[in-house]
């Protein structure tokens, strides 16, 4: 009864504090699927279709799901202990440090310490909060190809300044001994901007830097940022914002006023790779060249009309050749596209998306979601077996220890139609860095995804997957009237089943090593006048190609 009671008071102060905001990086999945898992449970709510969620919110629902444990499994209350105490900076309360580590070669002060969990140096008062930690890891792959070795390393700090402004900021270099992530590759792979074989060595070199500045308020924060960000619910790649681009700068603004409504918005900077020949000029005999000016702006608002139920609805555009921001696409809650036929009449309009995504934890131990992006709509299209809407679905479920305590079954399929993330104007693509903003396969194409995992210690997971994904087609987009009546995967250009064995240990927050087995085939196919090799070079790195049977292991801390 006393610890309930503390955890209570503990609650109730951490709920009505001013948490600030410092996002979770969306490649910290485990943190994710523990919340996730707690949420099936319906011990907590959380809005699977928007990440990522900041420090404060995590450490606020592990605070809320500590009031159930006597709901938790064994793992899982160990689990919960470990995350709270990895998350224990981000918790409003209490402002000094008083922790019994070994490590903390800081014990007779109370506001600075070091840690193992998290793997930080942390400082902590009334007004302040700053934590720094290194950044490393190596992965190894293997297979009949040859071997690929990756690795990054760096910095990232954060902290937390009057209860209402949060900064970050995180800088990693990253090696490659043969790239894994181009524009045109059907990878789950984050991309990157290559130096290509830098000094004389292989493969490719890329550095990525995040960061930003936020304030937060008791119903809603706003920040400028240079990050990732991911919409829509999934387990295997979003297909609205899949977060896999090079980061780019974005101001980022979340309202929650009430308990059934949130509204999420984003503008941001894309990076073209269009040459704008009019701007690029000579200095010195040497050619300037200047990119075209690309940005987005994105709005979903998701009604929660019963608990663990999240129905959101959301739009987009990319807009260019406006001569810099346009203030009517700083409007948060608007329909761009409404606006856009304003502003390009009798022109070219811009390149406009619609998405819905639909969540429900309401049936315990089972989340099902299904999501749907729109990137070109006539009502006049949908009895035509002609001619097809430029839509791209998913829809999938994920059951957690039930029937069985510490395993969790997932099954997730995405089926895109032809011409979807396209567009013909290269500076309004659905891209930024050439990377695909949605779904990693791209249109025309399928994937059916399962996963089963085994939890059966604190920090140790077991997955077996099987993998099927299929891209029909490669056209090109003509225009509006010639690409509603292409085909729908009519022929396949490249395919790939994976069948894949692994495990984990998460030593501390942000850092596990791993091993991991795949079978693999992954082919191409003779069509449209182009060869099988052609396909396979298109939308594999050579590592891949073929039947392979692959070994990667390595560890990391942080991502």
């Amino acid at each position: 009864m006393r610890k309930l009671i503390i955890l209570l008071g503990f609650l109730f102060v951490t709920i009505r504090a001013l948490p600030q905001f410092v996002p979770e990086h969306i490649s910290n999945k485990t943190i994710y699927l523990f919340l996730d898992e707690l949420a099936s449970a319906k011990l907590i709510s959380v809005n699977s279709a928007i990440k990522p969620w900041s420090k404060s919110f995590i450490a606020q629902k592990l605070v809320e799901a500590s009031v159930h444990r006597d709901s938790l499994s064994k793992r899982q209350v160990k689990e919960l202990d470990f995350y709270l105490k990895s998350y224990r900076p981000d918790l409003p309360v209490p402002t000094t440090l008083q922790w019994n580590e070994k490590l903390n070669i800081f014990k007779k002060q109370p506001h600075l310490a070091t840690s193992i969990n998290p793997f930080a140096l942390v400082y902590k008062d009334s007004l302040f909060t700053f934590s720094i930690r290194p950044v490393y890891g190596i992965s190894n792959y293997k297979n009949e190809n040859g071997q690929v070795t990756h690795t990054w390393g760096g910095i990232e700090a954060s902290g937390t300044i009057a209860g209402h402004w949060g900064i970050y900021a995180s800088l990693r270099d990253n090696h490659e001994t043969q790239l894994f992530a181009l524009p045109t590759y059907l990878t789950q792979e984050m991309g990157g901007n290559y130096k290509i074989n830098e000094g004389g060595r292989a493969g490719g070199d890329y550095s990525e830097m995040r960061g930003g500045i936020t304030y937060e308020w008791k119903w809603g924060n706003i920040g400028l940022v240079k990050d990732h960000f991911e919409w829509g619910t999934n387990y295997h790649g979003s297909n609205i914002y899949s977060g896999r681009t090079p980061s780019f700068a974005q101001i980022r603004l979340h309202l929650h006023p009430a308990k059934w409504i949130e509204l999420n918005y984003v503008h941001g900077w894309l990076v073209s790779e269009v040459i704008d020949t009019a701007q690029s000029y000579y200095s010195n005999g040497q050619y300037r060249a200047v990119y075209r000016q690309k940005f987005l702006a994105a709005n979903m608002i998701t009604i929660i009309p019963v608990k663990h139920l999240y129905f959101s609805i959301g739009n987009s555009i990319i807009y260019s050749d406006m001569g810099g921001v346009h203030p009517a696409y700083l409007i948060p809650l608007a329909f761009y596209k409404s606006i856009d036929h304003t502003l390009t009449h009798n022109i070219d309009n811009e390149n406009s998306q619609m998405f819905i995504d639909i969540s429900s934890y309401n049936i315990r131990y089972l989340h099902l979601y299904a999501s749907v992006y729109v990137d070109d709509f006539s009502v006049t299209r949908i009895n035509n077996s002609e001619r097809h809407n430029f839509i791209s679905r998913k829809a999938g479920f994920s059951l957690s220890n039930w029937p069985v305590k510490n395993l969790i079954y997932r099954m997730e399929y995405t089926f895109s139609n032809p011409m979807v993330y396209k567009h013909r104007v290269p500076a309004v693509t659905f891209e930024s860095n050439k990377f695909n903003l949605g779904h990693y396969l791209s249109d025309n194409s399928k994937e059916l995804y399962m996963e089963l995992n085994c939890k059966p210690f604190r920090g140790t997971t077991f997955t077996v997957s099987y993998n099927i994904a299929v891209h029909g087609n490669e056209y090109a987009y003509l225009d509006g009237y010639q690409a509603e009546k292409y085909p729908i995967l009519q022929n396949k250009s490249w395919e790939s089943h994976s069948f894949q064995i692994g495990g984990s240990y998460e030593f501390i927050n942000n850092g596990k090593v791993f091993i991991s087995y795949e079978n693999q085939d992954i082919k191409g196919f003779d069509v449209d006048g182009k060869t099988s090799q052609y396909y396979l070079d298109l939308f594999s790195p050579p590592f891949y190609q073929g039947r392979t049977n692959t070994i990667s292991f390595g560890f990391n801390i942080g991502f």
